[in-house]
């Protein structure tokens, strides 16, 4: 469309001499531009935005009035024919985070971590133990009483170990295995109490089936009741025990020797107070008085030592369970229990030579444990056996009027008031 006048045409050439003067463009009116708001108000100085159209945003005042259709540069600066920075319209103000609802997530998310590893952790200690004492093979059972017990028994066992750690622990090199110590725990709610059995007893071995071969033999009659454990093992021990006190034993756990210096190992010690000061070659003690932390080889040592004292056995029993209690005292808590690098060595390093019968779990462990834990405490009673006497062998002869009223308090879950005079 051509808006020229049609009189000559300015610039068709013309023959006249003199130049043709000049000639009027009829107005063109510009489109209307709205009103929009200061440059100020609209991020000026912001880089292009390519993907700026008019249509994204509407009604905006570049500040330029040619009236062409493509645009200019903008004031202030901006490329050939660019089109002025944008911005994307504002929404809302982001929310506050909501701390309630994170910190309830996190408390889940420990707990449920916990549990796992809880879990994992019970999974496999319990994989680990042996389960290889069968209590129903014991016959002519005494009915259950009102508290737990527990038989306790170190063995001499040297499964496992090398010429070495033999030599080490002073162990010596004798093949099988026999009970170096016994004692009865007994779980109740009105205290716990702990009696050791001496290995020298003198007791009746009773008609029992054997564990293997399922025949049964006939009444042995008087023996140290060490006999019984090298005669059939775990369950004519368990037999002879209940025959002779009349007390229902739950649960049975064994340990040897070396499982029971990896333990107190892995624990890093154990702190005892030792009250008086002795030496013994054949088990390799030699200890001085007062406190101090015994490694797995010393520990051995004081549990086992018999010839450094006049009581020998009764006095080895004393030990023994000053020592459990003092090992239980350590081993269950929280600083143990809840830390894995404290937890997983020390039921590894037990629990693969820890032999316990079929029903017995790790809670049942755990729960014997503490109970031992309580007697450390002041919360339960250790003692021998009530003695009268010596008897053949140069065994001990039990006080059975005392022994009957012991088996009577704790079967009835009463408090025990009778004392050992030995």
């Amino acid at each position: 469309m051509n808006d020229w006048p049609d009189d000559g045409g300015y610039g068709r050439g013309n023959a006249n001499s003199q130049p043709e003067g000049p000639r009027r463009m009829s107005h063109v009116q510009r489109p209307q531009v709205p009103q929009q708001p200061p440059r100020s108000q609209q991020g000026h100085g912001q880089g292009y935005n390519p993907n700026f159209t008019q249509a994204q945003n509407q009604g905006y005042d570049s500040g330029y009035s040619s009236g062409q259709v493509y645009g200019g540069a903008p004031q202030g600066g901006g490329g050939r024919g660019g089109v002025p920075p944008q911005y994307a319209p504002q929404g809302p103000g982001r929310p506050a985070p909501d701390w309630r609802k994170r910190i309830k997530i996190g408390s889940i998310v420990l707990v449920v971590g916990v549990l796992a590893w809880g879990i994992g952790t019970y999974a496999w200690a319990s994989s680990q133990m042996r389960n290889e004492v069968d209590l129903s093979k014991v016959i002519e059972r005494p009915e259950e009483g009102d508290c737990t017990t527990y038989l306790i028994v170190g063995s001499d066992s040297r499964e496992g170990m090398s010429a070495e750690e033999k030599k080490k622990l002073h162990t010596g090199s004798a093949a099988g295995k026999r009970t170096d110590s016994m004692m009865i725990l007994a779980a109740c709610s009105s205290g716990n109490t702990m009696v050791s059995l001496p290995r020298d007893s003198w007791v009746t071995i009773p008609n029992f089936v054997g564990s293997e071969s399922g025949k049964s033999y006939p009444a042995r009659g008087g023996s140290k009741l060490n006999a019984a454990y090298a005669m059939d093992g775990p369950e004519l021990l368990v037999r002879t025990v209940e025959y002779n006190t009349n007390l229902h034993i739950d649960h049975y756990a064994e340990i040897g020797f070396a499982g029971f210096a990896n333990i107190v190992d892995a624990l890093g010690g154990v702190e005892l107070n030792i009250d008086k000061g002795f030496k013994d070659k054949k088990s390799g003690a030699d200890f001085q008085a007062g406190k101090q932390t015994l490694n797995g080889e010393q520990a051995l040592a004081f549990v086992r030592t018999r010839y450094a004292f006049a009581q020998s056995d009764l006095q080895r029993t004393k030990n023994q369970q000053k020592f459990l209690s003092a090992l239980a005292n350590q081993a269950a808590t929280p600083g143990t229990i809840l830390n894995p690098f404290a937890l997983y060595p020390t039921l590894g390093a037990g629990l693969d030579t820890l032999i316990v019968d079929k029903d017995m779990s790790l809670y049942d462990l755990g729960k014997m444990f503490f109970a031992m834990k309580g007697i450390s405490g002041g919360d339960g009673k250790s003692m021998n056996i009530p003695i009268s006497g010596s008897a053949p062998q140069n065994s001990l002869k039990w006080d059975m009027p005392k022994v009957k009223q012991l088996v009577e308090q704790i079967k009835n879950d009463e408090k025990v008031t009778v004392e050992s005079n030995r």
